[in-house]
This record gives C-alpha cells, sequence and structure tokens, in this order.
C-alpha cells in the first residue's frame, strides 16, 4: 500500500513546513508541546500534527525520522495518533544534551498522559518508527536500520475503536527550533500478528 501525502491533514500547521510525495520537514516553534496533567500538572495541546484518516483496523505505518537539527533540551520529532486534546499517542526521541536522548513514548487516555523512556546515545540521529493497529489496541516499534524493529510499547486507546487520525508531529517545547524530516513512509498489512499464546478470556 502507498502513502498519500495528499490525504494528510494539519491540525495547528506551523508557519514553515514542506510536505511533497516521499518527503515531509516540519520547523518547530518554540513552547510547543502535547502533554497532559500527569506528574508535571500541566497541560500543553499545541504542538503541529499531520495525520490522515482511516477506519482501517488492521494496518501498520512505517516513517523514518532524520532529528539532526535538534540541539536544545525536549525537541523531539516522531509519529502521533491523535484523536482529540485528551486521547493520543505518539512516540519520538526527544533530545536531552551532548551525551544522551529519551527514546520513548506518550501514551494519552482520558486527558492523563505516561511517558515510558530509555536514554539512547546523543550521537543517533536517525530513527525509524512503525505504528501499528489491531482494532482498539496499538503498538508502537522502533528501528536504527529501517530494516529490525524492537518493541516500544504495546498499549489500549479507550477511544481508539473507531476512525482514527495518524501521522507525524515535530515540537520544542523550550525556547528552541529545529527542522524534523520524514521520509520512507508506507503503510502496509498489519506487521504485528494475531497473539498465539493463552487464548482469550471469554466474555
Amino acid at each position: 500500500m502507498g502513502f498519500d501525502t495528499n490525504k494528510l491533514e494539519w491540525l495547528r500547521a506551523p508557519e514553515r513546513y514542506m510536505v511533497e510525495d516521499g518527503r515531509i520537514e516540519i520547523t518547530t516553534e518554540p513552547g510547543t508541546d502535547l502533554w497532559q496533567r500527569t506528574y508535571y500538572h500541566f497541560r500543553n495541546d499545541n504542538a503541529p500534527v499531520l495525520q490522515m484518516e482511516t477506519e482501517e483496523k488492521f494496518f501498520s505505518f512505517t516513517v523514518k525520522t532524520d532529528f539532526s537539527g535538534a540541539r536544545h533540551r525536549f525537541d523531539q520529532c516522531g509519529i502521533v495518533m491523535y484523536l482529540d486534546s485528551e486521547n493520543w499517542l505518539k512516540g519520538s526521541v526527544e533530545y536531552e544534551n551532548g551525551e544522551f536522548q529519551h527514546l520513548g513514548s506518550v501514551v494519552t487516555n482520558h486527558g492523563y498522559s505516561d511517558w515510558a523512556t530509555t536514554a539512547i546515545p546523543a550521537g543517533i540521529k536517525t530513527m525509524w518508527y512503525r505504528f501499528s493497529r489491531r482494532e482498539d489496541d496499538y503498538r508502537v516499534e522502533c528501528s536504527q536500520d529501517g530494516e529490525h524493529f524492537t518493541q516500544m510499547r504495546v498499549c489500549h486507546m479507550w477511544e481508539g475503536g473507531g476512525p482514527i487520525r495518524f501521522g507525524v508531529y515535530a515540537c520544542s517545547p523550550e525556547e528552541s527550533s529545529f527542522t524534523a524530516v520524514f521520509t520512507d513512509m508506507e503503510i502496509t498489512e498489519c506487521r504485528w500478528l494475531a497473539h498465539d499464546g493463552q487464548a482469550p478470556d471469554e466474555e
């Protein structure tokens, strides 16, 4: 299956961006982020998001991100599924300092975010992500070469059983700006296979 950039729609388009076949560039603006309540006790819902809508219940979306321009704490870019301000998920690399950065994912259900992370070297400047849907359950994976993917998270989205929107985002929560580049975008049959272990409970 192909990935048609003509189907993408902006939520909060940034001042500077480029969208063409096979390549997207987003230049972030200072003070932009996605977060809801948990731990930090603030809500920030102003990051630019570029998405398409689908009713397909089983698929995978893959994209390569280049964040070599990130130089300031919390600069980030990656994949996103943004349903509304209180229900969304994202996967990204978030710059921390010259030694390390955070590879992680955030799941926000009913207005509360969580953040699962691992530290990776600051020298990593590109990352592939694969976002997979199986009805109202989702998986986020990452890869440094676009071939071998590692699971980052499996999650349930309480409002994610119907039509959804998914795509890419970039933001700079503090006083900074960089240009995030997205390439190698592809939609395929679901690469997240049905579970072959313990049988589901009867309902």
